[in-house]
């Protein structure tokens, strides 16, 4: 078959990776030993009472499980996630090391690229199709959903921020966790 191509000026088809073989060459992450050392980042999608769609924009600390930010709007562009993160540097004086996110057009643009490079972040993206990839995320938006969202009516943003932050203080504050021995994140 190469000779054929050849003779006929044609290049060879490339074989493609296997997804296996893919992931063979990720770097290892590494292990989580430090507050804020490594974060989260995803969004979770719910309604009004009026059908109107909203997001949230959820980031916890992989370490502690420490539900850190809740930012509620239509929609939530890669400039506001620069501006949140600025924000949370400023402010909890938190700058990470890594953020694991999604693969989400939120999270793949300049500005955020811009940010993470002038602050020494790396953005490490999850391997498309697999939710197992980010889990410590997925099982935060797995129990704000069930808990939270889906047990609350809303009757604008402004009244779904205030229950969000009023759940978001008993989450940190109150809610044991198995992977931390039963302490809550801010024990």
């Amino acid at each position: 078959m190469h000779r054929i191509y050849k003779e006929e000026g044609l290049n060879p088809r490339s074989k493609r990776l296997r997804r296996s073989e893919v992931e063979a060459y990720r770097i290892e992450r590494p292990k989580q030993v430090n507050l804020h050392q490594c974060l989260s980042m995803d969004f979770v999608a719910d309604q009004l009472f009026n059908s109107l769609k909203f997001g949230v924009l959820t980031l916890v600390d992989n370490f502690s499980r420490q539900y850190l930010v809740t930012r509620l709007g239509k929609s939530i562009k890669g400039k506001d996630i620069v501006r949140i993160m600025g924000e949370v540097k400023q402010y909890h004086g938190i700058t990470p090391e890594r953020i694991q996110v999604d693969n989400g057009s939120e999270f793949i643009n300049k500005d955020l690229e811009h940010w993470t490079y002038e602050n020494n972040v790396t953005l490490d993206f999850s391997i498309a199709g697999k939710i197992t990839d980010n889990p410590y995320i997925e099982s935060f938006n797995g129990s704000f959903q069930d808990d939270f969202l889906n047990i609350n009516w809303f009757m604008s943003l402004d009244d779904a921020e205030e229950k969000v932050d009023a759940w978001r203080y008993e989450y940190n504050h109150y809610r044991p966790h198995s992977s931390l021995n039963n302490l809550t994140p801010m024990d």
